[in-house]
């Protein structure tokens, strides 16, 4: 389990580094987003990535779980 939370950590602490990157913005030149943020698409791509990604992970929490009763179990 402290493997996870490690895991965890680490992802959560990737996401919020590259949110920060992401929030540079050169006001001068016209950027790619721009046409998503006028739009308030970029908060719809957003959310579609915090679903996939926390899907996963729960996907992964409990296969962990899974595998860890298979081990018990065959141990006894």
């Amino acid at each position: 389990m402290l493997n996870v939370k490690k895991l965890l950590f680490l992802i959560s602490f990737c996401f919020i580094t590259a949110a920060s990157f992401a929030q540079q913005m050169d006001i001068n030149k016209e950027e790619p987003t721009d046409f998503m943020h006028s739009n308030g698409k970029i908060f719809v791509v957003m959310a579609v990535i915090v679903v996939i990604v926390s899907g996963l992970l729960i996907y992964l929490i409990s296969l962990d779980r899974k595998i860890k009763k298979m081990e018990n179990h065959r141990i006894e």
